[in-house]
């Protein structure tokens, strides 16, 4: 039996009129990234957008991207066996810049802070705003 993603993927190929307006064939390519690479270097890499028939792919830093790239051969074989051939023809490994962690909240001296944020419920949140505002009215 033939992945789905191998059928749609034929759509492109031969042409079919309003069969290839289902789904992009860049994110038919990019959803098949992570099988042809794996979990592992799924977690390094992003495919990011396919541009004629080159796959751009994110990846963490120089060294992830020359390892990479001498796999390169293995990996478009595993992308022609997920979506078959003719969609993808090259990879281009590009470093992504690096990602921010989210940052915790810096107090500001002098500035008192607002306890009403430590409520996790909504509707309490707003009654005990309220009744703050009436009392400091």
């Amino acid at each position: 039996m033939e992945p789905a993603s191998r059928i749609l993927a034929a759509c492109f190929v031969n042409g079919k009129p309003g069969e290839a307006d289902l789904i992009g064939r860049d994110r038919l390519a990019c959803a098949a990234w992570k099988k042809a690479v794996g979990k592992r270097l799924a977690a390094v890499t992003r495919a990011q957008k396919l541009v004629r028939d080159r796959l751009i792919v994110e990846v963490d830093d120089d060294i992830w991207k020359a390892n990479l790239w001498s796999l390169r051969g293995h990996i478009l074989h595993n992308l022609e066996k997920a979506i078959g051939p003719g969609i993808v023809g090259h990879v281009e490994f590009r470093v992504m810049p690096p990602r921010r962690e989210p940052q915790r909240e810096i107090a500001m001296p002098g500035v008192p802070r607002d306890e009403s944020l430590d409520i996790a419920d909504p509707s309490m949140r707003r009654i005990y705003r309220n009744a703050k505002r009436r009392e400091s009215a």
